[in-house]
């Protein structure tokens, strides 16, 4: 039981449709999330009371903050407001997702230390609780707790397994992940949204009848694909639209934003060559862009 290991996979939005804002803030939307087989890992070891601060955090990556600002420290508070459990722990983390990349590693991490002390605690939450404290945590935590693909509505914290079928048509779909230099805040991100709306919004109509139709159908995966937050994050960073077309024209690969950016995807053949790929966004982006190969988990 100790330490406690805990894979703390990305996430891609196959299809997000951001429908408005809310009274609260935050903004509606519809998404279709898939957790990758690829991501960071996160260690717990206990620590005995009176040996310092209740809960520490390192990581092999100095640009990771390992302050009480991290989303792994915060759920580890929350953790110990909803339970009371007198222990504590030593995280270290290990990170491979990068950051601001709208591929979820920040809430993914909170998810694997609410896990990691669920275990280190002898399970101190039930299931539909631990739930309830992730979604305190971030819209994007309760999909990590799915461990599938899901549909997201509200502000994401309301949840629906797919269909067994339409799931299939993703799981193990080979993807390509490439993120340039720099990243895309995601509060800069919806407030130009908002600050244009309603023109960057999507109906909820319109959006729930295109996943209705792709749910019920036969269609691929790639017929799937949307996001309309690329608007916005493509009218500012134009280095993403320029490589996407780049794709289509060279390669017929068709390249999406996930979430807010600024890492891309693309869906890929399980014959289809990576290098050539791979060789024309570094020749865009630079030799220092992020490049993975994954799998739709």
């Amino acid at each position: 039981m100790n330490p406690v290991t805990e894979f703390s996979p990305a996430k891609l939005n196959l299809f997000l449709a951001v429908t408005g804002q809310r009274a609260d803030g935050f903004h509606d939307l519809v998404s279709v999330a898939a957790p990758l087989d690829f991501g960071d890992e996160l260690k717990a070891r206990s620590r005995e009371q009176g040996a310092g601060s209740q809960f520490t955090l390192t990581c092999d990556d100095p640009a990771v903050p390992v302050d009480g600002s991290n989303l792994i420290l915060k759920a580890a508070q929350a953790f110990l407001a909803a339970t009371g459990w007198p222990g504590g722990a030593d995280f270290s983390l290990t990170k491979r997702i990068p950051i601001g990349a709208g591929l979820g590693g920040g809430s993914s991490n909170a998810v694997a230390a609410l896990r990691a002390l669920n275990q280190l605690s002898g399970g101190a939450l039930t299931a539909p609780k631990l739930a309830e404290v992730a979604a305190t945590l971030g819209s994007d935590c309760p999909l990590f707790l799915a461990n599938a693909p899901v549909v997201m509505r509200g502000r994401g914290e309301r949840l629906e397994a797919l269909p067994a079928a339409a799931a299939a048509r993703l799981r193990g779909r080979r993807v390509l992940l490439f993120k340039p230099s720099f990243g895309i805040s995601t509060p800069w991100a919806y407030g130009r949204m908002a600050a244009g709306k309603p023109a960057h919004y999507r109906p909820a109509a319109e959006a729930e009848a295109a996943l209705a139709a792709w749910l019920q159908g036969a269609a691929p995966a790639e017929e799937l694909l949307a996001n309309n937050m690329e608007g916005v994050a493509f009218a500012k960073f134009i280095a993403l639209p320029v490589l996407q077309a780049k794709l289509a024209r060279e390669f017929g690969v068709a390249a999406h934003l996930s979430g807010s950016g600024s890492a891309c995807f693309a869906l890929l053949r399980d014959d289809s060559a990576t290098a050539p790929l791979i060789a024309a966004i570094r020749a865009a982006w630079g030799p220092r862009c992020f490049v993975q190969e994954a799998r739709l988990a």
